[in-house]
């Protein structure tokens, strides 16, 4: 299934309901932008929903002007890669639920660790059908700690904190 059930939803929302104040929010496979919307409704201060999908970038600019938060909201239509290789923002939580079958977890915090997208302390929450996000990398796994794992139904939610510092 396409959107991350109910359940999963509200357990990563109200394990992270007191983190989400002025934070800024990445959704990389944004779908229906749900998760997002969602932060942003619990305090967030912005969000980028990125999807490659036209279509659903429409639902997604749909749902954003349903719930009022365009001011918070920037939506772009663009392939997880070239949107994270263009990147110039940080983030505080990102939203990580891509096709089970393509496995891009782990790639896709390579390239965010790489690029620096990544704020001190920053959430991380993934959305696959394996248990281990990280695929045996242990050098990208010691980056990270894990806060929760817990599985709904075939996907595996799992709630990484990045282990680097804030900077004194």
């Amino acid at each position: 299934f396409p959107y991350t059930s109910e359940r999963a939803k509200e357990a990563v929302f109200s394990m992270l309901q007191f983190e989400l104040r002025e934070r800024a929010v990445l959704d990389l496979f944004a779908g229906s932008g749900q998760m997002a919307l969602e932060a942003i409704s619990r305090g967030a201060k912005s969000a980028v929903l990125v999807d490659a999908s036209p279509k659903a970038i429409d639902v997604i600019k749909k749902n954003v002007a349903k719930t009022h938060f365009e001011a918070e909201c920037r939506v772009v239509c663009a392939d997880y890669a070239d949107y994270l290789m263009r990147c110039r923002e940080t983030f505080d939580l990102v939203i990580l639920d891509p096709p089970y079958a393509k496995r891009l977890v782990r790639p896709v915090l390579v390239t965010m660790l790489e690029r620096g997208l990544l704020n001190a302390g920053a959430t991380v929450v993934c959305e696959s059908a394996e248990e281990d996000v990280f695929a045996g990398d242990e050098a990208l796994a010691s980056q990270f700690e894990i806060r929760r794992r817990a599985k709904y139904g075939v996907a595996y939610v799992t709630v990484l904190r990045y282990a680097k510092e804030e900077q004194n």
